[in-house]
């Protein structure tokens, strides 16, 4: 099987990342209508999908300014794609894209067994005093 970096998502790689996010704990419930809203407002869409059926295999998504900040966001690989490096690939994209060359600050959340994989592109928790932090809202 052959995958293809891609920019965008065609509506049926929309219903394939929906289906990718309902089989996750941290995805799982997010509607149709708001996955399409924070698509539109992202300012980056990286994933992999299969050259043959154009299936998706891999996405994430960026916010940033280009030049001080950009948050990765919703890291996600099929399971079928597991292990086999598309991860690492993924993570590659985001890091050499042409547009993010001059961003100085790569952020984003993941689960502490996850915190060894991200270190291998220098991304760590150390970060000082600083605390994460969140309002929810009812």
């Amino acid at each position: 099987m052959s995958l293809e970096p891609i920019g965008s998502l065609t509506e049926p790689q929309i219903e394939d990342l929906l289906q990718l996010f309902q089989a996750e704990w941290w995805t799982k419930g997010r509607d149709p209508a708001g996955v399409r809203r924070a698509l539109a407002a992202s300012d980056l869409i990286i994933a992999f999908c299969d050259v043959e059926t154009q299936r998706l295999a891999a996405f994430t998504r960026v916010l940033t300014d280009y030049v001080y900040k950009a948050l990765v966001l919703d890291v996600i690989v099929a399971a079928a794609h597991r292990g086999t490096g598309l991860g690492r690939s993924l993570l590659d994209a985001v890091i050499d894209h042409p547009a993010l060359c001059d961003v100085r600050h790569f952020e984003l959340y993941c689960r502490p067994e996850m915190v060894p994989f991200y270190a291998k592109w220098g991304f760590s928790d150390d970060v000082g005093t600083l605390r994460f932090m969140r309002m929810t809202r009812p």
